[in-house]
């Protein structure tokens, strides 16, 4: 597990950012606040950064469920199901149809049952200090072997 403060998110999402590509599947787990939506916003921000694209809002779908974001040829799928509570309710979102050139970044995945290749499962935890926090990354398929150390 790794200790890092919030001031770190960037540099955490860009390592992750630097690996990452097309039909690339991030599930982000934790307890409401405890940094998923913030890691999506720099991730994000990260790609736009890197295709010299304007940083746009990146805001939780919690509400909506599903955000967008095109960054050239990428688009970026952020998905929130917190509210979604069987199976079933995700055929409806279409989550996984369209995914040739996609990132797909779900939160709250609990409910998916389908196994996805290259997935990096990232777990975040509230620490007591307000402005600490831990994570725990595990891979699978291309990412098996991805490691953030020391950041």
């Amino acid at each position: 597990m790794l200790k890092y403060y919030l001031s770190q998110i960037d540099t955490i999402s860009k390592k992750i950012s630097l690996s990452l590509s097309k039909t690339d599947c991030i599930f982000l787990y934790g307890e409401l606040g405890s940094g998923k939506t913030t890691f999506v916003r720099s991730l994000v921000h990260q790609l736009q950064k890197k295709n010299r694209i304007k940083k746009t809002e990146v805001v939780s779908p919690t509400f909506s469920l599903l955000h967008e974001y095109e960054i050239k040829n990428l688009k970026v799928m952020h998905y929130d199901l917190y509210r979604l509570k069987k199976s079933k309710e995700l055929e409806k979102l279409g989550i996984f149809q369209e995914n040739d050139r996609v990132i797909t970044i779900i939160e709250w995945p609990e409910i998916i049952k389908k196994t996805i290749t290259n997935r990096l499962e990232i777990t975040f935890y509230h620490q007591k200090e307000q402005e600490s926090r831990k994570l725990k990354i595990k891979g699978y398929g291309k990412w098996k072997k991805f490691k953030l150390n020391a950041i």
